[in-house]
């Protein structure tokens, strides 16, 4: 099923897992119901989901899973970025033979333009789906970089940009790509609002909040630009200045929200992942109290 162009707000699902470590089957349904019924426009199975995490047999069970509740609602993305061309060709076709409608790829770290323009060059031979760059801080795409894979590589046309300072790498991208890639902001939607304004056409944030993301958006989009920043200020903000310290320590903010909200039974996260400390403990708490979680 067609979902071009995509935009929107696509939150990177979190995965439930049990006390003992198990993904949670019945818990990641509840998520995926949470965030559709909440309006949003596509979902995302990447960083935020551990991925990196996960066994073989795992990936392409969560997968499975994420194509299945969703039932074609909205698009999935996933995540199939490895630490070379080969492995990242296989999760693209997985990705794809599974009913993905896009995949997004972070390229290996330390390795030259060229070695990164084949990289996506080589996936995009390789799929019939659309790709996203996922550009990070420890894998920064350079804007004209990502113009120039995007003219190399036929099924390249969106980019998730979250390098530092994110708004600004935002409309150096889209400058960059003058229509040719579509630009998508994440990094936790911290900047979302400077990335709007800079040319983004979504983002790709946390999934325990989707409700405020979809009223940011909806807002936004009818020219209430008061409203999308009252709501961001007050129901992202707090959250995402919490879960700042880091993959790790988000995974930890975001699942004990879930937690609160009962979608998830636990917050467990996969060690390695120390948990939160008391002050940033005590802080959570006063944030969800505030926000009426419980």
């Amino acid at each position: 099923m067609a979902h071009e162009p995509m935009q929107g707000i696509f939150p990177i699902l979190l995965t439930p897992f049990t006390e003992h470590g198990e993904i949670d089957e019945e818990d990641l349904r509840k998520e995926i119901e949470y965030n559709v019924s909440a309006g949003v426009h596509g979902l995302g199975v990447a960083l935020g989901s551990e991925i990196f995490k996960f066994s073989e047999t795992e990936r392409e069970r969560v997968i499975r899973i994420v194509v299945d509740q969703t039932r074609s609602r909205v698009p999935v993305v996933i995540n199939t970025g490895a630490m070379a061309n080969y492995p990242a060709i296989l999760y693209s076709k997985q990705a794809e033979e599974l009913g993905a409608a896009a995949v997004m790829c972070t390229p290996p770290t330390g390795i030259t333009a060229s070695e990164t323009r084949s990289y996506f060059k080589a996936i995009s031979d390789a799929v019939r789906v659309p790709i996203f760059i996922q550009d990070t801080a420890a894998a920064t795409v350079p804007a004209p970089l990502i113009r120039q894979i995007a003219e190399e590589s036929e099924r390249v046309r969106y980019a998730k940009i979250e390098s530092q300072p994110p708004a600004l790498r935002v409309y150096q991208a889209v400058q960059a790509s003058k229509g040719l890639v579509t630009i998508f902001g994440g990094a936790g939607a911290m900047t979302l609002l400077e990335e709007l304004r800079r040319g983004s056409v979504g983002t790709m944030g946390w999934a325990d909040t989707p409700h405020a993301f979809v009223k940011i958006w909806n807002a936004w989009r009818a020219g209430d630009a008061e409203t999308a920043r009252v709501v961001w200020e007050n129901e992202i903000a707090p959250i995402g200045r919490l879960g700042a310290g880091g993959l790790r320590q988000g995974h930890q903010i975001h699942k004990e929200i879930l937690r609160r909200r009962g979608i998830f039974k636990t917050a467990h996260v996969r060690a390695p992942a120390d948990p939160l400390d008391e002050i940033t403990q005590r802080e959570l708490d006063e944030v969800c109290e505030r926000l009426g979680i419980r």
